[in-house]
């Protein structure tokens, strides 16, 4: 079959989005790892939109990492989906599903794309962590001399995928890409996880680096920086809504007094082109489509 692809970013989050609505077979993780070793789709997050499998939902996104593994959220790849089905049908309001959540979308215009990425989750159990802990504001996972350690006490929580984030002075004094592939694998994460290094500016930024569980150091995470800003706002850090900076730009965090977190920010085509799945891959870029802002 034939399916058209665009390769997009959300601040630097590398997407592509792969549309295979109405296709009778399914993308594998085999063919996911394909796609990430080509420059033509390389990606963090491939979000592969099918069918509604909702009543009243536009698509349901399926997202892989570049490893191949399942995530259950996407921020950034949400708002980059979110911008390819606004430039289809010309509306700005959307209803789209992952595994994990239902999520409401708003697009203003390319650099405006507001997403409900739902409640956070800060039971043990439920992000997951392999030991329980009262308190997930801070636990017990310390990296470095037990003396002197380089991390000690992150925050835990859910946005869809498991995070760690752990509070630090200077986010480019840390070697994250050391760090974050020994802690992602640590045995308290029966699911993996994804880790950041966080440094607070104000009562209404944060700096964020982050480690992203199968795929490595990306300039952006959208579930990332929901779950600092939300574990800052629980330590008293912070407001309930700040800007977080990451390496590829900036995304606008309102944790809501209903418990929802709102978030907001650019997303931005590359390329586009047509897939054929079959025996082998097959990619075409349209050239007329290189580097055209949507």
């Amino acid at each position: 079959m034939n399916a058209p692809f665009a390769k997009m970013n959300g601040i630097g989050n590398r997407i592509t989005v792969l549309d295979m609505r109405g296709a009778e077979t399914r993308l594998n993780a085999a063919q996911a790892r394909a796609l990430a070793e080509d420059p033509r789709t390389e990606f963090d997050q491939l979000m592969v939109i099918e069918s509604p499998r909702t009543a009243g939902t536009d698509a349901f996104m399926t997202i892989f990492n570049t490893d191949g593994s399942l995530a259950g959220a996407c921020g950034n790849g949400t708002r980059c989906v979110a911008l390819v089905l606004n430039r289809e049908s010309g509306r700005d309001a959307l209803k789209l599903e992952t595994s994990a959540d239902l999520l409401d979308v708003r697009v203003e215009n390319a650099d405006a794309i507001t997403v409900d990425m739902g409640e956070p989750r800060f039971g043990w159990a439920d992000i997951p962590l392999a030991i329980p802990f009262e308190d997930t504001t801070a636990i017990d996972l310390s990296f470095g001399p037990v003396d002197a350690p380089i991390l000690s006490r992150p925050s835990a929580a859910s946005i869809g995928n498991p995070h760690v984030i752990y509070w630090v002075d200077d986010v480019a004094a840390i070697d994250l890409g050391r760090i974050g592939p020994i802690l992602e694998h640590d045995p308290i994460f029966p699911e993996r996880a994804n880790i950041s290094i966080a440094e607070v500016t104000s009562d209404r930024s944060i700096t964020l680096r982050v480690w992203e569980r199968g795929a490595g150091l990306t300039l952006a995470c959208g579930t990332a920086a929901c779950a600092t800003a939300v574990s800052a706002a629980r330590l008293g850090k912070t407001g309930r809504t700040v800007d977080v900076r990451l390496p590829g730009g900036v995304l606008n965090i309102e944790w809501r007094p209903d418990n929802h977190i709102w978030m907001t920010g650019a997303a931005e085509f590359e390329h586009e082109g047509v897939i054929r799945l079959g025996d082998d891959i097959r990619i075409e870029v349209a050239p007329d489509t290189v580097a055209r802002r949507a």
